[in-house]
């Protein structure tokens, strides 16, 4: 029980970066033979992650119930990650609902996805009100980091992924609370999100002072840009069926807001692919803080993909496709050097050892 004594919050970005893997495949605007096939596999492998991180934590909860209590309530630099495990869960429950059908029918995947939905985005709204929270009244916290980012942006997730129930919900005012339920969320996370960006610009460019091993988790900044792109295309998508009157406006506020924010996307994505590598230069360790490349970017296929298919472009469906291939290349590396760390113990030290 030991080696879980340090398994935080932060592990459950492993499921979400594989999930992102087989929502991004299944989003993608092309279809190249084997690609169904892939993504289903891979949200198995999400799927039983999800388990086994959950397992896991529920280990470090019950035994480690002091180490548990300092690090939410006195540690703000992994309180944040409690951003993580409603992400995950929402992740996973929405590539059951696309891919899950094929090996557990519709009914099983409607249903584990529609508890999955509920008990993430309730923890999304939780983990959205109260870190920050703490971070205002309990947390000694320093100059702002992307990982700031975590908590606020769960919402923003589930706003992105909720739509997809509503063909499944009875028509009415049930369709239409979830639609509307879910652009409150997306407003609240985005406003949110608004409020600490330029906190961590300052910081990129006064300070000039950046520890190296959170040079990844400037990809975090790509989570809400390329979520929120999703969620308005989502909810364009589920408009007709839910708020017939405001389906055209819908559809035209996708446009308009995620055209402009998927190029800020790739602007920042440029940003942070250059730090990236001077990083690597300068000997930047792994970490899991490398799982940063894989969730936010994966939110930019999806978003780009959404786009593509609604202005019906070959450009943007290239871009979607091109940044699906970084994707896969990042969580190739990712996993590979955490299973290796994992085994070796590096990333879960035995007792006595510090992790």
């Amino acid at each position: 029980m030991g080696r879980f004594r340090h398994f935080g919050p932060n592990w459950y970005a492993c499921v979400m970066g594989t999930a992102i893997i087989a929502n991004g495949a299944n989003a993608l605007p092309v279809r190249v033979p084997g690609l169904h096939a892939f993504a289903v596999v891979v949200w198995i492998m999400s799927f039983v992650l999800l388990i086994a991180v959950v397992a896991a934590r529920g280990v470090h909860l019950v035994w480690h119930r002091d180490e548990a209590r300092v690090r939410l309530f006195d540690d703000a630099a992994t309180a944040v990650f409690y951003g993580c495990p409603p992400m995950a869960l929402l992740a996973v429950g929405y590539g059951t609902l696309v891919l899950g059908p094929d090996v557990i029918g519709t009914t099983a995947a409607v249903g584990i996805n529609a508890v999955l939905w509920t008990a993430g985005t309730f923890y999304s709204l939780a983990v959205a009100f109260g870190i920050p929270y703490l971070m205002i009244t309990r947390h000694r916290v320093g100059s702002a980091n992307p990982t700031w980012l975590l908590p606020v942006v769960a919402p923003m997730v589930a706003a992105a992924l909720g739509p997809a129930l509503v063909p499944h919900l009875p028509a009415g005012e049930p369709r239409a609370l979830m639609v509307y339920a879910c652009y409150a969320m997306f407003g609240g996370s985005l406003l949110a999100v608004l409020i600490i960006l330029p906190g961590i610009w300052s910081r990129l460019v006064d300070e000039r002072s950046f520890t190296i091993t959170l040079v990844p988790t400037l990809f975090l900044v790509l989570g809400p840009l390329g979520q929120s792109v999703t969620a308005v295309n989502q909810l364009a998508d589920a408009a007709p069926a839910a708020v017939p009157q405001y389906a055209d406006a819908m559809a035209a506020f996708a446009v308009l807001y995620g055209t402009p924010v998927i190029g800020f996307a790739l602007l920042w994505l440029a940003i942070a692919a250059a730090a990236s590598v001077r990083a690597l230069r300068d000997g930047m360790p792994f970490a899991m803080t490398w799982w940063a490349y894989t969730f936010p970017l994966g939110t930019c296929v999806t978003g780009a993909a959404a786009l593509a298919r609604r202005l019906d472009l070959g450009a943007m469906a290239a871009i979607a496709v091109g940044l699906y291939l970084l994707l896969l290349a990042a969580w190739a590396v990712t996993a590979t050097r955490t299973l290796r760390g994992v085994l070796t113990g590096r990333l879960l030290p035995p007792p006595g050892q510090s992790s």
